[in-house]
C-alpha cells in the first residue's frame, strides 16, 4: 500500500528484489526507472508491442489477458500494486504475447530494457529473484489451463482469488482484498451476476467473507482445491 507522501524512489527502495543491491546497482535503478500512469480502461501494454520495460504497478489494478485465434478473451492472471512483470518477455527477443489492461487507475513503474539486464549481468541475488518470479508464473499458467478447461464458474473465481494471493506475484497482499465484484468478472471472466452467486457460494464453505468494496480470505488453500 503506497501513500501520497511517498516517492518513486521511496516505493523502488521497499520492492523485494532491490533489499540486495548495491548502492551503486540503487542509483542506476533510481536514475533509470520512470513512472506512468494508466486511466481505468487504458492499456498498459499491448499484444504485438515491442518490450522495452520491466514493470511495476505502484498502486492501481491490472488484467492480464489475450485473445485467442477462434476469439475467446483467456484472462491469465490479475496484478496488483507492488507487483512486478513481463520479466519473460524482455529475456526473449519478440513482440509481447498478451495485453494488461486497467481496471482502476495505476500508477506504474517503467525499468529500461538495458538496466534490467544490467542488473541481470551484475547481481546474483536479482537472477535469484527473477527465476523465482519465471517460476512461479509457470505454475499459475499450468494451473489456468486446467482451471479453465475444467471448472464451473464458481471453482473458476476460487482459483482465480487464490492465484491473486501468490506472495511472490503479488507481494505484500492483505486477506482483506479491496476489490468489487465487476473487477472479479473481468479477472476470471464471468460476469457480475455469476460473480455475485459464486461469492455466496465460497461464503456458504466458509472460505471467504464479502462485504462492500472488497473481500475477506477466511481460507486461502480451501480456495486452491476448492471443487464445486
Amino acid at each position: 500500500m503506497t501513500t501520497p507522501s511517498e516517492t518513486l524512489v521511496d516505493i523502488l527502495r521497499r520492492a523485494a528484489w532491490a533489499q540486495s543491491l548495491t548502492p551503486e546497482q540503487m542509483a542506476r535503478v533510481e536514475s533509470d526507472i520512470t513512472e506512468r500512469f494508466v486511466p481505468a480502461g487504458g492499456y498498459a501494454c499491448r499484444k504485438g508491442e515491442p518490450v522495452n520495460h520491466w514493470i511495476g504497478t505502484i498502486d492501481g489494478l491490472l488484467k492480464m489477458s489475450s485473445v485467442s485465434p477462434e476469439g475467446k478473451i483467456i484472462t491469465f492472471t490479475g496484478v496488483l500494486g507492488g507487483a512486478w512483470f513481463g520479466e519473460g518477455s524482455l529475456l526473449k527477443d519478440t513482440p509481447r504475447q498478451y495485453d494488461v489492461i486497467a481496471l482502476r487507475d495505476t500508477r506504474l513503474a517503467l525499468m529500461p530494457r538495458a538496466t534490467f539486464h544490467w542488473l541481470l549481468d551484475s547481481s546474483i541475488a536479482f537472477n535469484r529473484f527473477v527465476m523465482t518470479l519465471l517460476n512461479e508464473r509457470l505454475g499459475m499458467f499450468i494451473s489456468l489451463v486446467e482451471y479453465d478447461r475444467m471448472l464451473d464458474t464458481t471453482a473458476r473465481l476460487a482459483r482465480c482469488l487464490a492465484a491473486l494471493f501468490n506472495p511472490h506475484l503479488n507481494p505484500g497482499i492483505s486477506p482483506q482484498l479491496k476489490i468489487s465484484q465487476e473487477e472479479l468478472g473481468y479477472l476470471c471472466g464471468a460476469s457480475r451476476q455469476r460473480v455475485n452467486g459464486s461469492l455466496k457460494a465460497l461464503e456458504e464453505a466458509g472460505l471467504v467473507s464479502a462485504g462492500y468494496g472488497g473481500i475477506t480470505i477466511l481460507d486461502l488453500e480451501g480456495l486452491r482445491t476448492f471443487q464445486s
